[in-house]
């Protein structure tokens, strides 16, 4: 099985390196000490679930999600999004009746034997009330569970409300399931978009960026086309958990402030800019925003990716007024699209 899928990853492009072929070891052989897995796998309390976590980038949903495709079971993969809306709408349509978590436990068992929720991160109060039992029911009907995740378990839902209680319930589920650390180096997400081509002559269509987006992480479908921030909605290209996609001649034009800016930062992690217009003194409004914006997200060490098409950066603003303040955001600029910065 391990080779099938290194051979598969090389024929796309990708060759696994030590840490993450030690994942897959890890996974493959973990099956082999129980030679009657599939046999055994609707008795209860088998410690056989896993939960993968480490920082974003390193491999871990490209690997699990190879290694549960040779599985020949009834399987879901779930981003944790999209699962955990899939509960709400069950719960839902089960308004009313007694104990709702086991039947929609009880569904899923019927449907699946293994489901894979990429991206575990609890952080909505509601949720945290949800998961950790329901969890629990499916480890129980002895479901092969796989979650991956930037956190260790006891680092989930930190200064939430009501955290003791998703703690206990997230105990059994710990001594459930075998936690293994992805301790890779290398960002490879990271890397992978700084790859995308910089050169003036390059021009990025939507879809470009698109594919861009949806081939480094998985978003909702569909996805957002508004940012509500401090209480205030403002039009972006996409919106997802994370991720945010501006055109710099819409955004930019709105009322958004330092404010905005700082509380964006608190969440998204990459942030995409595209639609670059040149500007002079007639858009000073527009370039003080952006140059705000880039301040902010220079000191908190967010993640940008400027696609600007047949033009350069130097060429943006045109004017005399703010060329000082300009200056210092273009240094920035320029150091914001290496790979040193993109990876501090």
């Amino acid at each position: 099985m391990i080779q099938n899928i290194i051979d598969e990853l090389k024929n796309q492009g990708i060759e696994l390196d030590a840490v993450q072929l030690e994942l897959l070891k890890y996974l493959n052989d973990s099956f082999k000490k129980n030679s009657n897995f599939l046999a055994n796998f609707t008795k209860k309390n088998i410690n056989k679930s896993f939960y993968i976590w480490g920082d974003v980038g390193r491999g871990k949903t490209l690997i699990t999600n190879e290694f549960i495709k040779k599985i020949e079971l009834e399987k879901r993969v779930f981003h944790y999004i999209d699962f955990m809306q899939d509960i709400h709408e069950s719960l839902s349509k089960l308004a009313g009746k007694k104990n709702p978590i086991d039947e929609i436990a009880k569904s899923l068992n019927k449907k699946y034997r293994i489901i894979f929720i990429d991206e575990f991160q609890v952080e909505d109060v509601a949720d945290a009330m949800i998961i950790g039992n329901l969890l629990n029911q499916l480890i129980q009907y002895g479901m092969l569970i796989f979650l991956t995740s930037n956190a260790h378990p006891n680092n989930l839902y930190k200064n939430g409300l009501q955290r003791q209680k998703f703690m206990n319930s997230m105990a059994n589920i710990k001594n459930s399931m075998s936690i293994y650390e992805l301790k890779g180096e290398k960002d490879y997400r990271t890397r992978s978009i700084y790859k995308v081509n910089n050169e003036a002559a390059k021009s990025f269509s939507d879809n470009d960026i698109l594919d861009l987006i949806k081939n480094n992480f998985q978003i909702n479908t569909p996805f957002k086309n508004t940012l509500k921030v401090n209480s205030r909605e403002f039009k972006c290209n996409l919106c997802s958990k994370d991720i945010l996609w501006v055109s710099f001649s819409n955004f930019f034009s709105q009322p958004t402030g330092s404010k905005d800016f700082k509380e964006i930062c608190k969440y998204i992690d990459w942030i995409f800019v595209n639609d670059f217009k040149k500007c002079n003194e007639n858009h000073e409004d527009i370039i003080r925003r952006f140059i705000s914006f880039i301040d902010i997200c220079y000191r908190e060490n967010i993640k940008v990716k400027f696609f600007i098409n047949n033009y350069e950066l130097d060429h943006i603003y045109s004017g005399t007024n703010l060329q000082i303040l300009w200056n210092r955001c273009l240094s920035r600029l320029h150091e914001m699209q290496t790979i040193e910065y993109l990876e501090r």
